[in-house]
């Protein structure tokens, strides 16, 4: 029973997984605050927060993955509040609770970057080495906590976000839920999926992740300085809330 349980959790997380990576893409190209935008990214929400619930439970129910427990919370956080971010205007609660995931998140992966940058024995097992693309991935993910701490206290404390500012933070958080789907399938699944004799480029594994990297950029360079906004995600707004940019 566990075995088969292990394998429907591993089916069903792969299966969100490409649900959540067809939705992205088409979400990210689309025309930002139109139909086919928005609808593409309640799949990609949903289908992301699916593949992110399983990813903890094979955590734990698999040995030497418990640090994929991490960032299956961490991928569940930033998509909550990329959602939360285009449905409330004002910072309650919810934005206070989430300030409080975003430190309990950052604090193991802070511990882990400086165990790692000092040589000391990690304080969690992997079945994975700590070491290449993997040791980047954590230290990227403590800059990206880092920054995601920053970003929720200055929610906090000023009481909320509007503007480019409020169409910035929903941004980063939806395109980097897009790059952690992106290389749990191309870095860490396809590798394994390959024949044996087969052996791909680094670089080349990374490439869908770069892809993505270079659209947030030029997206958030659009917004942040050009004074671009989504018009029609601007009309949709009703009660506070604004169509999804993305």
């Amino acid at each position: 029973m566990p075995h088969a349980l292990t394998s429907l959790a591993f089916a069903l997380h792969v299966g969100a997984g490409v649900l959540a990576l067809v939705s992205g893409v088409i979400a990210v190209t689309a025309r930002k605050g139109g139909r086919l935008h928005r609808q593409a990214g309640t799949v990609f929400f949903g289908s992301m927060l699916v593949m992110a619930t399983f990813a903890a439970y094979l955590a734990v129910a698999m040995p030497g993955q418990l640090a994929n427990l991490f960032i299956a919370a961490l991928t569940a956080y930033l998509l909550v509040t990329a959602w939360l971010t285009v449905r409330r205007r004002a910072a309650g609660l919810a934005e206070r609770v989430a300030l409080g995931v975003a430190l309990i998140l950052c604090a193991p992966f802070a511990v882990l970057s400086v165990q790692l940058a000092s040589g000391l024995a990690p304080f969690i097992e992997s079945a994975t080495p700590f070491e290449g693309p993997v040791l980047i991935a954590i230290y990227s993910f403590t800059g990206v906590l880092a920054i995601a701490v920053v970003g929720d206290a200055r929610l906090v404390l000023t009481g909320g976000v509007t503007g480019a500012a409020r169409i910035a933070r929903h941004l980063w958080r939806m395109c980097l839920g897009l790059m952690l789907a992106a290389g749990s399938a191309f870095t860490n699944g396809l590798p394994r999926l390959l024949p044996a004799s087969v052996h791909l480029p680094l670089a080349v594994l990374f490439v869908p992740q770069l892809l993505v990297l270079c659209l947030l950029i030029f997206w958030m360079i659009r917004v942040r300085f050009t004074g671009w906004s989504p018009r029609s995600a601007v009309a949709d707004e009703r009660g506070g809330r604004i169509a999804p940019a993305a």
